[in-house]
């Protein structure tokens, strides 16, 4: 990630931390040649009547620019580009991310057909998370992704990617990630996968899942999994749609079956801190249950790592999820002691031998 904060302030993000560099432009005014040439790329304009634009680039980096009088110090621009190829869960499992009884299960969540949803902070991995558990959607289902900006990067061959649409000068001609989510519903999908809910297209992507539309996947802010749920209400609510508070939490108990929390360390590293069962409603409550959890260490593992207080390693809580009817109707059995945690688990993991589509 590029991030031009002035002219002669440009940060880089590298392993997870940001760097300011050496690099700088002459003044301003170059910032916003530079601006205006990337942007005119993608047919798009910025000047003082429309000062913002947030685009992806053919080459499928992601540019959002922002000038004055809206950025008072300047014009400023940040660039998020992503990798050529793009990262397998064995990547995940080599970079720390998450290890090989939590990818397998993953694996096995995603081909047995449970609605997911990954959450996290801002560049915490989320859509790197959601490419990679993609990958083990079965090649001959047919998948729709529905993004702001595409960034996914499925190797599966029945795949319709769908991307939003900003209105024009005029103000007219705005597509929606909702509109988009309505119109897949028509176009016959095994799987709907939606980069990020951030607004009135939450109710729709419950009510896709609610009606039938099993397997899909989708991404929120948020950092915690109660969070995430609390999150999910709040958009429903702000979609225009007065339902009681009950009803939209009994819509979101009966259309996820998990979640993945991502959270982003001091470290600058990506971990999966929570794999989190959906349970059900309780009183007024949406219960949950940690499947997989990396827990604060104690006094004594901070003093053995040398005062290092980062997380421990994601580990199986021992408790068995309600979900695996469901995992099984699709053909998908876990063995019956993998959620014991006395059991050893499998200490490799191969995304090419579990099915993954890279």
């Amino acid at each position: 990630e590029v991030m031009v904060n002035a002219h002669d302030r440009i940060f880089v993000e590298r392993n997870g931390l940001l760097e300011r560099t050496d690099a700088g432009f002459v003044d301003d005014a170059h910032v916003m040649r530079i601006i205006d040439k990337i942007v005119s790329q993608v047919g798009r304009r910025i000047d003082e009547s429309s000062p913002m634009v947030d685009a992806r680039l053919p080459d499928g980096s992601r540019v959002n620019a922002i000038i004055p009088p809206l950025a008072l110090k300047g014009p400023t621009l940040t660039i998020r580009k992503f990798s050529r190829d793009p990262y397998t869960i064995d990547d995940l499992i080599n970079f720390g991310s998450l290890n090989p009884q939590s990818a397998q299960f993953l694996a096995a969540a995603v081909k047995g057909k449970l609605n997911i949803l990954i959450s996290g902070g801002t560049g915490t991995g989320k859509t790197t998370m959601l490419n990679a558990l993609s990958s083990f959607v079965p090649g001959d289902e047919r998948i729709v992704t529905i993004e702001d900006a595409a960034e996914l990067q499925l190797q599966q061959e029945h795949v319709i990617t769908l991307e939003s649409r900003p209105p024009n000068i005029e103000g007219q001609g705005e597509v929606r990630i909702r509109e988009l989510v309505r119109n897949s519903l028509r176009m016959r999908p095994d799987r709907i996968i939606v980069g990020e809910v951030r607004g009135a297209e939450t109710l729709d992507m419950l009510q896709a899942m609610n009606t039938g539309h099993e397997g899909s996947l989708t991404t929120i802010h948020a950092n915690t999994p109660r969070d995430a749920l609390a999150r999910l209400e709040t958009l429903v609510m702000t979609g225009g749609v007065e339902l009681p508070h009950r009803a939209i939490r009994e819509q979101i108990a009966s259309a996820f079956d998990l979640l993945v929390q991502i959270t982003r360390l001091v470290d600058g590293s990506r971990r999966v801190t929570h794999i989190t069962e959906v349970l059900r409603m309780e009183s007024d409550v949406v219960t949950l249950q940690d499947l997989f959890i990396a827990k604060q260490p104690d006094e004594e593992a901070v003093a053995a790592n040398r005062g290092s207080r980062l997380l421990l390693p994601l580990a199986c809580t021992g408790l068995k999820p309600h979900f695996l009817e469901k995992m099984a109707a699709s053909g998908v059995v876990l063995p019956a002691t993998f959620f014991r945690a006395d059991v050893p688990q499998r200490p490799t993991f191969s995304a090419s031998s579990y099915g993954a589509n890279q």
